[in-house]
């Protein structure tokens, strides 16, 4: 099936474009084991972005999936999650820097390794911002989509490897207009020591499951208030 726009974001790629209100941005893992690092802005107003801490506490939860929304530092719906096959986007882990990736996986510098260099997802999400004016003062936690992350009672991390099968799939609903911004890299808790960064697909659509928005919308009291937030804000 061919949608409006679709491209494969390559293993330690990157990229940043608007979804528009009502549009959806799929995203498949293409091999199993991807990680996509996700950062999101109100793409009119761009000191409003993703905060993960009131997208958990407000919905109650320590994992995103479906019918889960992602909510803006404003108070608003940024992104709902509509569909996913994964069942599970960790907003723990965030991104290694370039000292964090050298110190995992050796040296991997561009003059031995030429396009396969070892990147790091601050620099890769830095460089998506400063297409939009955006500087390392706006950088914000990201959610890692198709990573695993559990906390135990003692408040220990466990990264759960392979947690995403070849063809898994989530699917973001745009309520307004949005600047998203990605990085697919390794998961900095991924134990693995060997870079093998793995490519996903990205299709950008109409929204077309009115069931998984419905979802979002009832699945807690403050995703409604968060949706009537946007009605005040697009008037």
């Amino acid at each position: 099936m061919t949608h409006p726009y679709e491209e494969t974001l390559p293993g330690g790629g990157h990229t940043s474009f608007v979804v528009k209100q009502g549009q959806s941005l799929r995203l498949t893992d293409i091999e199993g084991g991807a990680n996509v690092s996700l950062m999101l802005f109100n793409a009119h107003e761009k000191s409003e972005r993703l905060n993960l801490p009131d997208t958990l506490k407000g919905q109650h939860t320590a994992r995103l999936g479906a019918g889960h929304c992602l909510y803006s530092d404003m108070g608003r719906v940024l992104a709902a999650i509509v569909t996913d096959t994964c069942g599970w986007h960790d907003s723990f882990g965030g991104v290694l820097n370039a000292e964090e990736v050298a110190e995992k996986y050796g040296q991997g510098r561009y003059q031995e390794r030429r396009n396969g260099f070892h990147r790091n997802g601050l620099d890769n999400l830095l460089v998506e911002m400063g297409k939009w004016n955006l500087n390392l003062e706006d950088l914000h936690m990201v959610l890692n989509l198709f990573s695993k992350v559990t906390v135990d009672e003692q408040g220990a991390f466990t990264f759960h490897a392979q947690h995403s099968a070849a063809g898994s799939m989530v699917e973001l609903y745009a309520p307004m207009d949005i600047l998203v911004v990605l990085t697919a890299l390794p998961h900095p808790m991924d134990p693995n020591q060997e870079y093998t960064p793995r490519p996903v697909q990205l299709a950008l659509m109409p929204a077309s499951d009115p069931a998984g928005l419905t979802l979002c919308k009832t699945s807690r009291p403050e995703n409604l208030r968060a949706f009537h937030n946007i009605e005040r804000f697009v008037v």
